[in-house]
């Protein structure tokens, strides 16, 4: 029997497996597929996936980038990986982390 497709197993995780999850896990940070993709794939790359990989990621994305991506996405559902931690970095990288200033009125 043959290992199964990385594009396969990718796409069961990021839409079915951690969207599941996250609906009992009110504490995680995000809910959506595309939402566990950016984090996971912006992992893999170390930085935004779209500037080294071209859109559809599943599709284009070398296979050991996407193997560690799988890896990462499994390490969140088995609690070993902080969600919180990796989704900040990502948005860290894409610019779009709000970080309140202190002493600031809120």
């Amino acid at each position: 029997m043959s290992p199964p497709d990385p594009r396969a197993v990718w796409r069961d995780l990021v839409e079915r497996r951690l969207p599941e999850a996250a609906r009992g896990r009110r504490d995680w940070p995000v809910r959506l597929d595309h939402c566990f993709a950016r984090i996971l794939l912006d992992h893999a790359c170390g930085g935004p996936w779209r500037d080294s990989v071209k859109p559809p990621a599943h599709a284009n994305m070398p296979p050991d980038r996407l193997e560690a991506a799988i890896a990462l996405g499994e390490a969140v559902l088995a609690g070993t990986a902080d969600l919180h931690a990796l989704n900040r970095r990502s948005l860290a990288w894409r610019g779009k982390l709000r970080t309140p200033v202190p002493g600031a009125a809120a």
